[in-house]
């Protein structure tokens, strides 16, 4: 449950906006440099302050995300040309490793953070990531020491910490086990991801309790973070959940773009302006302006980005209350 008491005002939560990675991989429109970097100036303008840029993955699996280092190359030119104080200057962007030759890639280019991916489920694992769930702990174990020493904050997303499309329910017992062994290889943070949009509300609390009493156990003090998919609309409840529950960091993709190339029917994350709407509601700042942020939703459906419709809600019924 959330140390918060009662009386107290709703703590801030961070927004990591993964728009221009997961939110572009899958999408069959290749989208080029300039346009992304506009993407991610676009979001970072509207006060948020962490965005998932790219990954460092095998571009013949992932062709959106050939252009990695020409990304970090324009963010650091576009960083370098922007007086002190700018947001540009203030934000963290992070790349998506899988591997340590992904992430001797990532620090060679300059990023911020990185993020690794350790699958649940052995299935989904070998079909994702080419190793069993085991083996990419390994991974992760490298991953997260290398950045360690490196001085590069590491974190690692638990994808299919709530379901799994290839073998069905995850049991909370597997979960459990897994998330153990990541939080005492290290790293900064954990995210459970709902990669295929199965969770409900009931399962959020169930298992962040779960993740915190092994981060607990490890003593290792990684924080919390949620990913979830929209893909049966459950998503923006529970999001309300995870942060009810204490979590402070939430995944988002502006507009509600992406999914997960790898994963049957996974479709939806969770709209950034929807869910910057939902804390802003309940009363959680975020730092972000939402008529900037739902400016940047209009800009990303002209032709100068997707040329179509986005499925995030706000973007077509406004910010309440009007200004």
């Amino acid at each position: 449950m959330t140390d918060q008491t009662a009386g107290d005002p709703p703590a801030p939560v961070t927004i990591v906006d993964v728009a221009p990675r997961d939110g572009l991989q899958s999408d069959g429109l290749i989208v080029s440099t300039e346009a992304k970097l506009e993407l991610i100036e676009r979001i970072v303008r509207a006060g948020i302050r962490r965005v998932e840029t790219t990954s460092f993955v095998n571009p013949a699996r992932v062709p959106q995300m050939a252009d990695a280092a020409e990304v970090m190359a324009g963010l650091a030119a576009r960083r370098a040309e922007s007086p002190a104080g700018d947001p540009l200057r203030e934000a963290s962007f992070i790349g998506l490793v899988l591997n340590r030759r992904g992430l001797d890639r990532a620090l060679d280019t300059g990023c911020d953070e990185v993020n690794a991916v350790v699958v649940v489920s052995d299935t989904f694992s070998e079909r994702n990531q080419g190793t069993t769930t085991d083996e990419g702990i390994a991974v992760w174990a490298e991953i997260a020491e290398a950045a360690a020493e490196a001085g590069v904050p590491a974190s690692v997303t638990l994808a299919a910490s709530f379901g799994c499309p290839y073998e069905g329910e995850v049991p909370v017992e597997r979960l459990a086990d897994v998330v153990s062994r990541c939080v005492e290889v290290g790293g900064v943070e954990v995210a459970l991801a709902d990669s295929i949009g199965v969770a409900v509300p009931t399962d959020v609390r169930a298992r962040l309790a779960v993740a915190r009493d092994a981060i607990a156990a490890a003593g290792t003090g990684q924080h919390l973070r949620v990913h979830f998919h929209n893909t049966r609309n459950t998503g923006l409840a529970n999001v309300a959940t995870a942060v009810e529950e204490g979590v402070t960091v939430v995944d988002s993709s502006l507009g509600g773009i992406g999914g997960c190339p790898f994963a049957p029917g996974a479709t939806g994350n969770v709209p950034t302006e929807d869910v910057a709407y939902l804390l802003s509601r309940m009363g959680h700042d975020t730092g972000i302006d939402l008529d900037e942020l739902v400016g940047a939703v209009h800009w990303m459906q002209s032709d100068a980005l997707l040329d179509r419709d986005t499925p995030g809600a706000l973007a077509r019924a406004g910010v309440f209350p009007r200004r």
